[in-house]
This record gives structure tokens, C-alpha cells and sequence, in this order.
């Protein structure tokens, strides 16, 4: 596949990636929901507020129009934020071209379906093929053209071939995937993972601690994953430890460094205050909690997040109880099954 491709969601995410299609080739629209922001990046060709200094190419067509955006297009990326999702792909459903399968760029889960991203969109747009792109992939290196590998998951094998061709560009290495799910819930669980971090890092606790936490925030992820129909290997791979370390250490996170806001003492409303992105960790934790509730899985560390975002509980008091749990055996039995923390 070679043809036109639509980006939906103007961004720091959706930007780079046109940006960088445009770059390698392809013909590239970038729909924009506010008709006002669609006619200053149109202008400007630059998103300053949200991926400064990137420039996007000429050959990049910027409309707030869904119909243009999509018309022709033989893969669709969607690149909006997770709480956002539903309620653009029921406007842009009625523009949609043919089978252009669509691929989900968004990490989170919605918090009033419980719905991942690729379930979202198939309940909108029953019928075209879904595919979910994720992985350890800041938008500002992606922009700047520096290596980086990703997960393009996909139930479809012949989808993912189609789509591996459209997206190959230079240093961004796919790996494919058939787990939607465990690509998924990587995605979502690594933000509310990386939130407990920055609260390890801003009460001072150290950097023992934080890796001690990241490493069981897998064993979580790892969980659910397998009781949701997921394979524990995309947990460990790319989509769920890969982009955990990246957001939970990475200086540009948003979820990490709200936690480290909240460990020192920040209210959540003070933390959020002067953010230009979506914090998707806020949103998924409780979500994410429920979700595996309905599986009877314990997640320790979400439901911790959680629970300080909702003003339940303190930040030092939910650390230390997190960090002082009883031990049990880490990792797998030789029954196949995951120990609880």
C-alpha cells in the first residue's frame, strides 16, 4: 500500500505522524475538529503549542471537513485523545471510504464503556478492519526522525501486511502482532503505572523504589492481560513494558511527571493546571480498575492511583502501603499462572 493516508487528530501524536508521511511520500491530510485550529495549521504548518518547532510538509492537507479528510484514503490513523474517540468516530463514520481499515494510535480506556480504543471504534464503524499502533514512541523523536520501534497489532494477518507497507518509514521498525488486546491494555495501564512512578520519584523514595514498582506494575499488566484472552509475551514486549519504561522515566511524560507533581504535594487540580496535552492516566485508572474487576483481577497499584486521584487517600500513605505489601512469588508458576504481588 502506497496511496493516500488520512490522519485524524491534529495533536502532538497525529502531527508527527503526517509530518512524517508526508516526508516519506505519501499523500497526507490531517483533519482537525476545530475548524479554527484546521485554518492555523493550514496557515502556519507548524503546532508550536503541542509539538514545537515541527513544520509539516506542504504536500499535508489540513481540513476540519471529515469528508475531505477521508475522501480516497486507504488507511485511516486516529490519533485522538481516548475520552475523545467515541464521539469522533461517530462524526467521521458517515465519511468513511470503503474498507480503509482504521489504526488506533490512542492509549487509555474509555471511562463510561470500559472500552479499549480498537473496541471503541469497531462499535462505531462495525465492519472495518481495525488495527492498534503503540509501543514507546514520544511524538516529538517520531517528528524528529529518530529510531524508534513500535507494535502494529492486528487480528487480520493480510490487514497488517497492507498497513506495514503504508506506514514503513526510515528508523521506525514494526513489529507485527494478532493480540488487540494485550496491545491494548499495554497501552492503557503503562499511564496509570507511570503516575505511581512520578509519585515514587516526588516523595524522594528512590530510584530502588521506582524500579521495584515498574516491575510489578508489569506483573499487573500481565494479569490482565492473560484473563482478558491476551498472551503475556505482548505484556513484555513493546506495547507493555517497552512503553511503560519509556513513560514512566521519560522526561516529556505526561503521566509520569504529574506524579511526580502529586508526590510533592500538588493537588491534582494544580497538576493539570498549566498542561497543553491530555494526561490519559487520569481518566484510565478507575476505568482501567473496573475493567479488571469484571475479570477478578486485583490491581494494586491502578486502584492505589485511583484512589489518590479521587482525593481518597494520600500520596505518601498510598506509596508506602504499595511498597510494603506482603511478598509472594514473582512472576509465573509452573502451573502457567501469574502470582499475585
Amino acid at each position: 500500500m502506497s496511496g493516500r493516508v488520512a490522519v485524524i487528530g491534529a495533536g502532538a501524536f497525529g502531527t508527527a505522524l503526517a509530518a512524517r508521511l508526508a516526508a516519506a511520500g505519501r499523500e497526507t491530510s490531517l483533519w482537525a475538529r476545530d475548524p479554527d485550529r484546521a485554518r492555523e495549521l493550514a496557515a502556519t504548518r507548524r503546532n508550536d503549542r503541542l509539538l514545537p518547532g515541527v513544520v509539516l510538509p506542504d504536500p499535508v492537507a489540513v481540513t476540519a471537513d471529515p469528508a475531505r479528510a477521508l475522501a480516497g484514503a486507504e488507511a485511516v490513523l486516529v490519533a485522538v485523545p481516548v475520552q475523545a474517540l467515541r464521539g469522533v468516530a461517530e462524526a467521521i463514520a458517515p465519511h468513511w471510504s470503503g474498507a480503509a481499515p482504521s489504526v488506533l494510535c490512542a492509549k487509555g480506556i474509555d471511562a463510561e464503556t470500559l472500552r479499549l480504543p480498537h473496541e471503541t471504534m469497531r462499535a462505531a464503524l462495525p465492519g472495518v478492519p481495525v488495527a492498534v499502533l503503540t509501543g514507546p514512541t514520544f511524538a516529538h523523536e517520531i517528528a524528529a526522525g529518530l529510531p524508534a520501534a513500535a507494535v502494529l497489532a492486528a487480528e487480520d494477518g493480510a490487514v497488517r501486511q497492507r498497513l506495514a507497507s503504508v506506514l514503513a518509514l526510515p528508523r521506525f521498525r514494526l513489529y507485527p502482532s494478532a493480540d488487540l488486546i494485550g496491545a491494548g491494555l499495554g497501552g492503557a495501564a503503562k499511564n496509570v503505572i507511570a503516575i505511581a512512578a512520578g509519585v515514587v520519584e516526588g516523595l524522594g523514595l528512590g530510584e530502588n523504589a521506582r524500579a521495584a514498582l515498574i516491575t510489578r506494575g508489569v506483573a499487573e499488566l500481565t494479569r490482565l492481560v492473560v484473563a482478558e484472552g491476551g498472551r503475556a509475551e505482548t505484556a513484555a514486549g513493546l506495547s507493555g513494558l517497552g512503553d511503560l519504561v519509556l513513560t514512566a522515566t521519560g522526561g516529556a511524560s505526561r503521566n509520569h511527571s504529574l506524579g511526580i507533581a502529586l508526590g510533592r504535594g500538588a493537588t491534582l487540580a494544580e497538576a493539570l493546571g498549566s498542561r497543553a496535552g491530555v494526561t490519559e492516566g487520569v481518566a484510565t485508572a478507575p476505568a482501567l480498575v473496573l475493567r479488571a474487576a469484571r475479570h477478578g483481577v486485583e490491581l494494586p497499584i491502578a486502584a492505589a492511583v485511583a484512589a489518590l486521584l479521587a482525593g481518597r487517600a494520600g500520596a505518601a500513605a498510598l506509596a508506602e502501603s504499595l511498597l510494603a505489601r506482603a511478598p509472594r512469588q514473582e512472576g509465573w508458576g509452573h502451573d502457567g499462572a501469574v502470582r499475585r504481588p
